[in-house]
């Protein structure tokens, strides 16, 4: 009876997907994953394709320097694209914060997971690990946007 439930839960297990496992470094392709003891993250989905996301990323760069990391917001940026084209556009919009590649085979399932139902692009998480908060952001952002989704989160899990 355990090696039928042993078998049961492995066959589960295996079946799930596994995407943080899917999530490389852009400047060495090493495996990545979230930091489950982060205060406070903000994980932003975009693609080169994608006018609001290119637009964003500016924005979201001189935040994360002037206000985000100062308060010890942890911030990455996955590019859902292939690594040539990310490579040609970081050379022209450089961003002051971590870029990762996802690089497995059913990114919408993948956004499910981080709450983007619709799979649209850009797509920002602000959450909180240790609580359980988050906050999700469809559509292009900018400082104040992040500013007050930031705030919310520290809020509402009594971060200072």
């Amino acid at each position: 009876m355990k090696l039928f439930k042993l078998l049961a839960v492995s066959a589960v297990l295996v079946s799930m997907p596994v995407y943080a496992s899917d999530f490389v470094s852009h400047k060495d392709d090493k495996p990545q994953t979230m930091n489950p003891t982060a205060q406070v993250q903000v994980i932003n989905f975009w693609a080169t394709w994608c006018t609001p996301c290119r637009k964003e990323m500016p924005a979201m760069s001189k935040w994360f320097m002037q206000k985000g990391k100062p308060k010890g917001v942890e911030m990455v940026g996955i590019a859902l694209d292939s690594k040539p084209n990310v490579e040609k556009f970081l050379r022209t919009t450089p961003v002051s914060y971590p870029i990762w590649r996802y690089t497995g085979n059913n990114s919408r399932g993948m956004m499910k997971t981080y709450g983007n139902t619709i799979g649209a692009l850009p797509y920002t998480v602000v959450r909180a690990p240790k609580c359980n908060i988050q906050q999700t952001l469809l559509g292009e952002v900018d400082g104040a946007k992040l500013d007050r989704a930031v705030a919310d989160i520290q809020s509402k899990c009594r971060i200072k």
